[in-house]
């Protein structure tokens, strides 16, 4: 997984807690938690999918050392 793969997971969580915390008012600009989400999901999106990342990882290392 590479270092933005990671980076996005782990800042995921915090930002739809952010999300839920605010309800309707965090889909306002004023806030800028949107924008965080969005990013954050273009992001996964274009990295891949975590889940299917980690199966590759964990596949190539029962390969290696398996």
């Amino acid at each position: 997984m590479t270092e933005a793969g990671r980076c996005s997971s782990v800042a995921a969580h915090p930002a739809d807690r952010a999300l839920h915390l605010h309800g309707g008012y965090s889909c306002r600009n004023a806030y800028g938690i949107e924008k965080i989400v969005r990013d954050l999901r273009v992001h996964q999106i274009l990295e891949g999918t975590n889940e299917i990342m980690r199966v590759i990882v964990a596949r190539g290392l029962m390969e290696a050392f398996g």
